[in-house]
């Protein structure tokens, strides 16, 4: 059997296995030769003309940009947008920037400056705004969703002639995927209707992959109708973060190109589900801590059958990476537990990825292989274990004698599309 390299932390596990395995990677893609020029493009390629033809020509525009926490490259993405504002009539002094936070805190000047490229910057034209979830003075009410979502969003955003989101369309762990309105309708909206859209994770709908009938993402959609975004400028980005393709048109129909490039890019064909499933997040920064790691259950799982064992290679070096997640354990000893506190709350944040945590922890038997002390691992309901090969060791007593297995080294960036029943 060959020996295979593992992503952990900012080295490699080297591993041996000695059972019969499949390997997947994501597909290699080369990036676009000239990134700038496959945006201005999409700008002049729009998707549909709806989003550009107005009853009378919009004086202003105010652009959606993401935090800090989902990297972007800007630098090829914002200078051709305003290049188009300017050739449809809108100068630099009446376009705003806004950092869709969400509930993270506002964006420091640092922050800014590492997200929005200097060139932009020192113009010296431009406000930008970040968002902040909490402050009621700044945020307007324009009603509830279908789904009874309370809609409050930012004032000044809203109120711009012209509502352009940007990003990267991906897959999401339980919205199904980022990319469109999503950017406003959840970075730019207030606490209340951030927790009530959010509180819909425990849907068996809202899941990763899932668009159409995500309850989760369609409301989102909802309350961008509500926003009234008008274009949506989005990338796709290879597993290096470098562009591939763009897109620009209306959020929609942005989302729906989006989507079939999208997974092209990241399901690979499999013929069943598997009874062991070793998965790495990807090393650091991706498996920093449980926080962020365990999206990379999130993706394993659909590849395990239920009851399978996934053995999650994750470092933690910085633990969970949620007080909160933690302090929702205490006096919880199952993953049962733990469900059926959180239904009874009201949504917060951090106890939710405690709730994800258990809920995949009821469906799989997780082993994680991280620098996390053992009680900690427990606690979160995981099987702790040292190595690869103890790892396998453990599962082996879970297992049936002939196992199906596969090796995910970068399992976020992967989805299954199985060519067979599973």
């Amino acid at each position: 059997m060959a020996t295979i390299q593992i992503p952990y932390g900012s080295s490699q596990l080297r591993f041996k296995p000695e059972f019969p395995f499949d390997l997947y990677e994501q597909k290699e893609y080369r990036p676009a030769d000239d990134p700038l020029e496959v945006v201005i493009q999409a700008l002049q390629n729009p998707l549909d003309q709806q989003g550009i033809h107005w009853s009378s020509p919009p004086k202003c525009a105010a652009i959606s940009i993401n935090d800090k926490t989902r990297p972007v490259p800007y630098s090829f993405i914002l200078p051709p947008l305003l290049d188009w504002l300017n050739e449809h009539g809108i100068p630099d002094e009446e376009i705003e920037f806004f950092i869709a936070t969400g509930t993270h805190s506002p964006a420091t000047d640092e922050q800014i400056k590492a997200i929005i490229p200097a060139s932009i910057l020192n113009r010296n034209k431009f406000r930008i705004f970040s968002h902040n979830c909490d402050d009621k003075d700044n945020l307007i009410f324009l009603g509830h969703t279908k789904r009874k979502t309370p809609v409050w969003v930012n004032k000044r955003f809203y109120q711009a002639d012209l509502r352009i989101v940007t990003g990267n369309i991906e897959p999401h762990h339980f919205m199904g995927y980022s990319g469109g309105a999503k950017s406003a309708a959840i970075g730019l909206a207030g606490r209340e209707t951030i927790n009530h859209n959010h509180a819909m994770l425990n849907d068996p709908l809202a899941f990763l992959g899932e668009y159409q009938h995500n309850p989760m993402r369609q409301d989102v959609e909802e309350i961008g109708n509500l926003m009234g975004i008008h274009l949506a400028l989005n990338v796709i980005l290879n597993a290096n973060r470098q562009i591939l393709t763009a897109l620009f048109g209306t959020p929609r129909a942005v989302m729906e190109k989006g989507i079939s490039i999208s997974d092209d890019l990241w399901r690979v064909p499999v013929s069943s589900s598997c009874d062991l499933v070793i998965a790495s997040a990807g090393g650091h920064p991706k498996d920093i801590n449980l926080y962020q790691a365990q999206k990379a259950i999130t993706h394993a799982a659909l590849f395990a059958r239920p009851n399978g064992v996934i053995v999650l290679v994750a470092a933690c070096p910085e633990g969970i990476g949620s007080a909160k997640a933690v302090e929702f354990l205490e006096q919880i000893s199952t993953p049962d537990q733990a469900i059926a506190r959180f239904k009874q709350m009201e949504f917060r944040i951090g106890p939710h990825k405690a709730f994800q945590i258990a809920l995949q922890a009821k469906r799989n038997h997780i082993i994680l292989i991280s620098e996390m002390p053992d009680d900690l691992v427990k606690k979160f309901f995981f099987i702790p274990a040292k190595s690869l090969e103890q790892a396998v060791e453990f599962a082996r007593k879970i297992l049936p004698t002939n196992f199906k297995a596969v090796v995910l080294p970068h399992a976020t960036a992967l989805l299954p599309k199985f060519t067979s029943q599973k």
